[in-house]
């Protein structure tokens, strides 16, 4: 807290923020990083272990092998996360599970199986996107702004 806002407290909150500081746990932020850093890179390895799996047995390229890869994963995640293991990692790891594919259908599932009581259409399927329809919003509207950039300075450029 700066001094500006302690000029302000009550001698009472002041002594009250003195006592809930002294209280707040400890937060090993090395050890958490190195949790996140090793459970982060061992699904970015199996990702890449997956990858070569299907170019080298199923014939795929390396551009088309990015599909069932991420395929594979999502429905891992999701699996996992109806077993309720992977919130177990998560709570283990912290930000290392949140790998853009595994950590969004970790976010969707969860939410499916939170609302399950509620029936499939107004339970799960109005519930599901609550939290990743944001996401899937920014995502294609970003992608919309970059392409009309894209175009422009294609355009700009051949001119």
């Amino acid at each position: 807290m700066s001094d500006k806002k302690k000029k302000k407290l009550t001698p009472v909150q002041q002594e009250y923020h003195v006592f809930a500081k002294g209280r707040e746990p400890h937060r090993p932020v090395v050890l958490n990083c190195f949790k996140a850093f090793l459970v982060g890179g061992s699904i970015a390895l199996f990702g890449q272990l997956l990858q070569t799996f299907f170019t080298r047995y199923f014939d795929f390229t390396e551009k088309t092998a990015g599909d069932p890869t991420v395929a594979v994963l999502i429905f891992l995640s999701a699996f996992l996360t109806g077993l309720g293991v992977y919130d177990q990692i998560a709570q283990w790891a912290g930000a290392g599970t949140l790998i853009p594919v595994t950590g969004f259908a970790n976010a969707v599932a969860s939410a499916a199986i939170e609302h399950r009581s509620e029936g499939f259409v107004l339970g799960v399927g109005g519930n599901m996107f609550k939290l990743a329809g944001s996401v899937i919003v920014f995502g294609v509207f970003s992608a919309f702004v970059v392409a009309i950039i894209k175009t422009l300075i294609l355009k700009l450029g051949g001119v």
